[in-house]
């Protein structure tokens, strides 16, 4: 049976909440009181004159009218503990008891709530006399600035002074004649990024919603007066991942844990407004509702029945049924308002344009209106709020934008830039830390012109004494992006302060600048003083190398935003060039000029992204014995080789004045990195076979059926940088560079190509099979066929709540090289540790109890359905104790992974590590496979071996192969999804290889994909 609510309000936010609740099934009308023109009879949604102040009033509507659910817009009215009477007169309510609601409600107790569960927040203190609060803002080291009133009066919320003598003056307006509050807050000023973070909440689990920034000031380009909030934009673009991670558990959940600890659980949505600070993340306030018109952008992006979710979270099941948000859609929102606001403005303007803006697709929500006479006019400061959905935030303010632009009523006033500021950071890494500075030390050099002292905070460098006449500074920040992860994996931390370096100063170079000085910065969970050592003396030597100063560091602990052994490194470099010797390039290039390459020591830049994803499908590890001659070194060893330095060898060559143009490639590939340093009226050729591949860019092109033009516009392919040079100069140069490097002439600058390509590279497919070492060994060589990306594979993971390896799905899904997504988790049994795990990761969850069906196979069919409503594509399943029906494996065959604790042939999964141990054997472990009505080996697609040691118990061994489930079910997973591993008909696992540069039938030189069937040896895992 459909509900009545009603929703309290009559703003923007309201009108959001209730054009949400009117698309759910289970909702047969919308009352909102007293709601606005937008609300008034508008489809299953309509205005209501109940006076709302009254909590008895509202209880006996609620009665009159069937009202089977009440939800507060108005946070004052949380704080008078309208929730609280409704509840207790029998009445459904949604939203926090005034108890709870006092974490926005009173500022000293949620700046003394934050402090007690050290929650970072602005420095504050409460006061009730204003001469005591002005003797503290005149006194305090920090800039008290920020004035909160509180008090039963309070009509403003916050003032933000530009000084301590205007912060002054506010205290006194608040207080002296109490016309806004009985206690005044006086809080620091904190400068960073602003956002908003919301959640449900049902008192325990808690369901994060995509980051929204609201923009406060009046005006274009955050000017003007503060407002309740003149636009809004969600998501977040410029948040990475990990920090929503890090507010979802340190912040978010954590509130709610404290709440409820100190008996007063918080049930609804909670709204924290966060600043990214150059010390870390800190709160600036909470709200206890959507914020408005943070509510106008965040509704318009869930995907599920809101109806739904919010009986879920008063019902304490958030856990069984987390929200769904759109993943490539943007929502803006821009307010309109009264000329005047946010002071005395006028009403009764009409308002035009409405019916046009909705032809456009956008939705209006509606605030300070009302209607006359039939006419909608204006009653209020904000007016009108119009969202506009796209895919990108680009396009979202622009038809947004067009939006405000059909409506029109006299002097209204709009802000043209909403999500600008998120538009600007796009191209940016937004990198948030937060801790303390352990020290900054100044390293001593010898460079000419360079001064520091022990324990100073700056460097100095005489420019003058450097011998410069007329220099130009040139400078270059860098950071080395995936391939510290790599570093962090295989712990070696001996190469990468060396690459540092060489990746900033090479790029300098392209200016024909000599490094003058390096300054880095290293951030980390936990200070490790023999890597942070490791690290200085890497970055001393390159430094050394490239002959300029390593002028100081600077060295941040990071509690809580690092995992162990994490840690993140930036370098700085300054350099110099006469004015008259520096390159420009991009004018200079002309056909017939030479491509000078030198070679590469190995792999940097994007590419390492590609490098993740090709180990996961070739199940190596960076342990892995390298490929080729490369001796004993391991994989790792060859990733982490550090770029060489060209500053010393080259610097004499670039300003010889023979050389026209150099890039260094590193950031993009071969392609792009010649691409920047030519004229659009210009092409080049270049020959692969004029140089030497590395073997390590072989087996890339071979493990990850890569294409040539993948290999050309990814990866360096041993170029590492590039001259440009007269022709009849090219031998005498490239004799120069040849002291010092290894060098070739690779190509030449020509006429535009006829394919429109900018550069061209001819015989690089066979030049990377020539230098394959698996080519040496058979000459059976195939034409490469490039296959289009898919999309990754939708996957659901069954579980029952304990002993899964859920997390390492989890985990393994968010790699940049992962090819599945866990979009659900099912569970049979409620309230279980994994759902609220997935929850965390922002997963959609829900429980389907056997128990309450009459067969195994209309258990199944209700499985099968939410199967089918999530898209699922695989499904793992990970420690679920149920017995799948023969009908549902027939439908799923092929689709369906299971691990079990042993080795093929399979024993009892209960008793197979009694077994192992019994018998005597030497080796056991896991398997993983694809689940069929009668098991079979042929259906194994990977194995996990597990040594058996003389001392193991049950219990240690049980341990071991548990964590060899967590390794061997990401990469099983990975080889399905990717379509190297499928089941064939008649159930043997078949792996399937494209464009392997390898034909493996003998004498069918013509196949560009064959599938192999898998046949386990008995002696394969030994």
């Amino acid at each position: 049976m459909a509900d009545r609510v009603l929703v309290i309000g009559s703003g923007g936010r309201e009108h959001a909440l209730a054009w949400k609740l009117a698309q759910s099934p289970h909702v047969k009308h919308v009352f909102v009181a007293p709601g606005n023109a937008g609300t008034a009879d508008s489809g299953k949604i309509s205005n209501s004159a109940v006076l709302v102040s009254n909590h008895t009033i509202v209880t006996q509507f609620c009665k009159d009218h069937n009202i089977g659910l009440v939800l507060v817009g108005e946070e004052a009215l949380l704080a008078a503990g309208i929730v609280d009477d409704l509840r207790a007169a029998g009445v459904r309510c949604f939203g926090p008891s005034a108890k709870a609601a006092q974490l926005a409600s009173n500022t000293s107790f949620a700046k003394a709530f934050l402090d007690r569960h050290r929650i970072p927040t602005a420095r504050w203190k409460a006061f009730t006399n204003p001469q005591e609060a002005c003797r503290f803002i005149i006194s305090t080291d920090f800039p008290a600035r920020v004035v909160r009133a509180r008090g039963p009066a309070a009509r403003k919320e916050v003032t933000i002074t530009a000084s301590k003598e205007e912060a002054c003056r506010a205290v006194q307006e608040i207080m002296q004649d109490r016309m806004f509050g009985e206690m005044v807050v006086i809080e620091e000023l904190l400068q960073g990024e602003e956002l908003s973070c919301l959640c449900f909440t049902d008192g325990v689990t808690v369901a994060s919603m995509p980051p929204a920034q609201a923009h406060k000031r009046l005006l274009d380009g955050d000017q003007g007066p503060n407002t309740g909030g003149m636009g809004a934009y969600c998501p977040v673009p410029q948040v990475p991942e990990v920090l929503l991670e890090k507010i979802n558990d340190a912040i978010l959940q954590h509130v709610v844990d404290s709440m409820r600890q100190e008996g007063r659980a918080y049930v609804g949505v909670l709204q924290t407004g966060l600043m990214l600070t150059k010390d870390g993340l800190k709160i600036l306030n909470f709200k206890c509702q959507f914020g408005d018109p943070q509510c106008q952008v965040i509704l318009p992006l869930l995907k599920n029945d809101f109806y739904e979710v919010i009986q879920a979270t008063i019902d304490g099941k958030l856990c069984s049924f987390m929200p769904a948000w759109s993943e490539n859609s943007t929502a803006v929102c821009v307010v309109m308002a009264s000329p005047g606001y946010p002071g005395d403005y006028d009403k009764g303007m009409e308002v035009t344009g409405l019916l046009q803006a909705k032809e456009l697709g956008l939705q209006v929500f509606h605030a300070g209106t009302t209607l006359k006479d039939g006419r909608v006019v204006t009653s209020g400061g904000r007016v009108l709020s119009i969202t506009a959905v796209k895919e990108d935030l680009m396009k979202a303010l622009g038809e947004a934008n067009r939006g405000v632009a059909a409506i029109r009523f006299k002097g209204a006033t709009y802000r043209k830039d909403i999500g600008h500021r998120g538009i600007q950071l796009l191209k940016q890494s937004l990198y948030v830390s937060k801790g303390t500075i352990l020290f900054h030390h100044l390293e001593t050099s010898i460079v000419s012109g360079c001064h520091s002292e022990v324990g100073g905070i700056a460097g100095f460098f005489d420019l003058k004494a450097s011998g410069y006449e007329d220099p130009i500074l040139v400078s270059q920040t860098k950071g080395l992006g995936p391939k510290l992860q790599i570093a962090q994996v295989c712990k070696r931390h001996d190469t990468i302060g060396q690459d540092l370096v060489a990746m900033c100063v090479n790029d300098i170079l392209a200016q024909g600048a000599e490094p003058l000085f390096f300054l880095s910065y290293f951030a980390c969970g936990k200070l490790d003083a023999e890597v942070t050592e490791t690290i200085k003396e890497g970055i001393a030597e390159g430094c050394r190398n490239a002959g300029c100063a390593f002028l100081g560091r600077e060295m941040t602990e990071v509690t809580g935003m690092y995992s162990s052994g994490e840690y993140d490194l930036a370098g700085f470099v300054v350099g110099a060039v006469e004015r008259g010797q520096m390159l420009l390039g991009l004018q200079r290039a002309e056909e017939e000029d030479v491509l000078i390459g030198l070679a590469s020591s190995g792999i940097h830049g994007r590419g390492f992204s590609i490098i993740r994803k090709i180990l996961l499908m070739s199940s190596l590890h960076y342990s892995s014995p390298a490929p080729g001659s490369c001796g004993d070194k391991t994989l790792g060893d060859i990733l982490l080789t550090p770029a060489k330095m060209y500053s010393p060898s080259l610097l004499p060559v670039l300003r010889s004045g023979h050389v026209k143009a150099f890039a260094f490639i590193a950031e993009e590939g071969l392609l792009e990195g010649i691409a920047r340093i030519l004229p659009e009226h210009v092409s080049a050729v270049l020959d692969a076979f004029s140089w030497k591949i590395p073997e390590i860019f072989c087996w890339l092109y071979r493990e990850g059926n890569l294409s040539e033009e993948e290999m050309a516009q990814t990866f360096n392919c041993g170029i590492a940088a590039v001259l440009v040079v007269q022709k009849d100069l090219a031998q005498h140069v490239l004799k120069d560079i040849q002291r010092h490097e290894e060098a070739w002439l690779i190509g030449k600058v020509v006429a535009p190509c006829d394919t429109g390509s900018h550069i061209e590279v001819k015989n690089l497919l066979e030049a990377l099979q020539l230098s394959s070492p698996q080519h040496l060994l058979n000459n059976a060589v195939v034409e490469s066929q490039h296959q289009p990306r898919k999309n990754k594979v939708k996957v659901a993971v069954l579980i029952s709540g304990t002993g899964t390896n859920l997390a390492a799905l989890i985990s393994y899904a968010k790699e940049p090289g992962s090819c599945a997504q866990v979009v659900l988790v099912i569970s049979n049994k409620s309230g279980v540790e994994e759902l609220r795990n997935a929850a965390r990761a922002g997963i959609p969850t829900r429980v389907i109890d056997h128990k309450l069906y009459g067969s195994r196979s209309e258990f199944d069919s209700t499985i099968d359905r939410v199967l089918e409503e999530f898209a699922v594509e695989l499904i793992c399943l990970s420690g679920f104790m149920r017995i799948l029906s023969s009908p549902f494996l027939r439908k799923w065959k092929g689709k369906i992974l299971n691990a079990s604790p042993s080795l093929f042939p399979p024993v009892n999964d209960r008793n197979a590590h009694q077994q192992a141990l019994q018998s005597g054997l030497k080796v056991t472990g896991c398997t993983v496979h694809f689940v069929l009505e009668e098991s079979s080996p042929k259906a194994m697609i990977h194995q996990e071996p597990v040594s058996v040691k003389a001392d193991d118990t049950e219990e240690m061994l049980s341990e071991r192969v548990k964590e060899a489930e967590c390794r061997a079910f990401p990469i099983a997973l990975q080889l399905v999804a990717s379509g190297a591993v499928q089941l064939g008909a008649d159930g043997k696992t078949y792996w399937k290889q494209e464009s392997r540069g390898l034909c493996l039938q003998e004498g069918k030189r013509d196949c560009t994909s064959s599938l192999v069937a898998l046949e386990p040896q008995e002696n394969d895992v030994l």
